[in-house]
């Protein structure tokens, strides 16, 4: 089953229901990082609040990145991903090990911490991107987002992220990692609450019924894909899947020309240095993981390159 970003409308128009499964892209994850289980959980979380966060805006280019900051063992969980549906990330201690806790879920918020940040910057397309950052409450991730988007955006939120994975197989242990996110939508907006019979209080009260993570979780367990997931919670609630589907897939936008380019930063000494003591050079990208080898022949042009540059 591929991993599939869902939009729908419940409650009259007046909450958006956005779902998400990411378990191949964070089984690519895993594979490209070899992440402990309580990174992969940590990242996959991240991955899917970054994919969720991108899915309301609007320009095909705009791009969305999470960055959870605490003090514990994980270091830095950096997760970037496109209005498209593209996503990539990393751990900074992709080693680091924890015991799941006694439901057998990983211990996200210890390996997180509590002391640090959650930063959010969006890159809508155009101009400069812009950024929003808050204290960590929980180092769930889940309920990080839910507090960043209620104190930063103003905005109702209930996030719910789970993951199962599976501590005996290295090849892809992530049996399944999903999320929903339900927004109360923005007043202006709400038209259709002038005839709905639901309050708004009631319908809040609702809405944190809904927020279930052990039903979200059980539901996924007995293999229901992600828009079957989301009907059987709403199904009270008229829920209404938009056309505006998609695929999400791990991608990651880096190229041996981009490396090069950025070792052209280094300067002729470093260049002729690279060149004479290694004979070439290696890079790796910090969001895949992928290795990149530099010939002393490219390192030579990036030399002659410099040159002209310096003339002209």
């Amino acid at each position: 089953m591929n991993d599939r970003l869902i939009r729908a409308l419940t409650a009259d128009g007046r909450v958006r229901v956005i779902g998400v499964n990411i378990t191949q892209s964070l089984n690519e994850a895993h594979r490209r990082h070899q992440l402990s289980a309580v990174a992969t959980a940590a990242l996959g979380r991240a991955m899917g609040a970054s994919l969720l966060l991108a899915s309301n805006m609007k320009q095909p280019q705009a791009r969305v990145n999470v960055r959870v900051a605490g003090d514990g063992g994980l270091g830095l969980v950096y997760a970037d991903a496109g209005f498209d549906g593209t996503v990539r990330g990393f751990v900074t201690n992709p080693q680091f090990a924890l015991p799941p806790l006694a439901d057998g879920q990983q211990n996200v918020s210890q390996g997180v911490g509590h002391t640090g940040f959650f930063k959010v910057m969006r890159d809508v397309g155009y101009g400069e991107p812009y950024s929003s950052t808050v204290e960590l409450i929980a180092g769930d991730i889940a309920n990080d987002v839910a507090w960043y988007l209620a104190s930063s955006e103003q905005t109702y939120s209930k996030l719910m992220l789970t993951e199962i994975i599976e501590q005996d197989r290295d090849d892809a242990p992530v049996k399944f990692a999903a999320g929903i996110l339900l927004q109360i939508m923005p007043k202006a907006t709400l038209r259709a609450a002038k005839t709905a019979n639901l309050s708004q209080e009631d319908l809040l009260s609702q809405l944190d019924a809904k927020s279930d993570p052990q039903k979200f979780k059980d539901l996924l367990i007995q293999g229901k894909a992600i828009a079957e997931v989301m009907t059987e919670i709403f199904a009270d609630m008229h829920l209404d899947i938009l056309p505006m589907s998609k695929d999400v897939t791990f991608n990651c936008p880096c190229s041996l020309d981009r490396v090069l380019a950025a070792m052209k930063m280094f300067g002729e000494e470093d260049l002729r240095s690279m060149i004479a003591d290694d004979k070439g050079a290696e890079a790796t990208c910090h969001f895949c993981g992928e290795i990149y080898h530099a010939t002393t022949e490219q390192l030579n042009g990036l030399l002659a390159d410099l040159q002209v540059e310096a003339k002209a």
